[in-house]
């Protein structure tokens, strides 16, 4: 029978507190890169020439139906050999998440802005506002509203994501549990702790998640 024994494990808790910040801290900086990119291609993908949409639309299609996984390991294997560029893992981790998720953002967006009335957009080139000041004034602060939810359940998800990154010996939070499972011989007690930890920081995330949308909801509900 195995005994478990959590206390033979403490020695090892600055390591997987290590790896927790370094998660969390890895989580925004893809979530920030990945909404500028979802931003800028959703409405790329409505406002750009057909030429260019179609382009954009190709990057989305590529990143939303390919693993997250075998993108992370193509982006730090392959690439650097298409490119002759060297790419550390972190490197190669922050670029395939900040893409995978912009190309879920992107789609997001384009949702959010395609949901405005057309109306909205006559009304103020009507006015004489040109198309880039109609979409920053009028289109955009109505869509974020419908924005909101899905865009905070797709953060998420990215942080989700960043357990993956371990596979490229990326020092996250399940990459030090590794390390010390191998260290220690007490994967169960490690592992159990990595799994309590992650739902330390996504359970409150998704509550407020959910509140948020509630919120939204209510609102709207009282302007109708």
């Amino acid at each position: 029978m195995y005994q478990w024994d959590f206390g033979a494990i403490w020695v090892y808790h600055k390591l997987l507190l290590s790896g927790l910040a370094y998660t969390v801290v890895y989580t925004i900086i893809v979530v920030a890169a990945g909404l500028a990119v979802g931003v800028a291609v959703g409405i790329g993908r409505v406002r750009a020439p057909r030429y260019i949409a179609g382009i954009l639309r190709a990057y989305v299609e590529i990143f939303r139906c390919t693993p997250v996984l075998v993108q992370l390991i193509w982006f730090y294997y392959a690439l650097p050999v298409l490119t002759n560029i060297e790419m550390s893992p972190t490197t190669a981790a922050a670029l395939s998440l900040t893409l995978y998720g912009g190309a879920f953002y992107s789609e997001i967006v384009r949702a959010g802005i395609l949901g405005v009335d057309w109306g909205q957009t006559e009304a103020g080139l009507a006015m004489g506002m040109r198309r880039d000041q109609v979409m920053s004034r009028i289109i955009l602060p109505q869509a974020f509203r419908r924005m909101v939810p899905p865009l905070m359940s797709q953060s998420i998800m990215q942080l989700k994501n960043t357990s993956l990154l371990s596979v490229i010996a990326v020092p996250d939070l399940l990459y030090q549990a590794q390390s010390a499972a191998h260290d220690s011989y007490r994967p169960l007690e490690l592992y159990t702790i990595t799994a309590i930890c992650y739902f330390i920081v996504l359970f409150p995330a998704t509550l407020w998640s959910k509140r948020i949308e509630n919120r939204l909801a209510k609102q709207d509900r009282n302007a109708s």
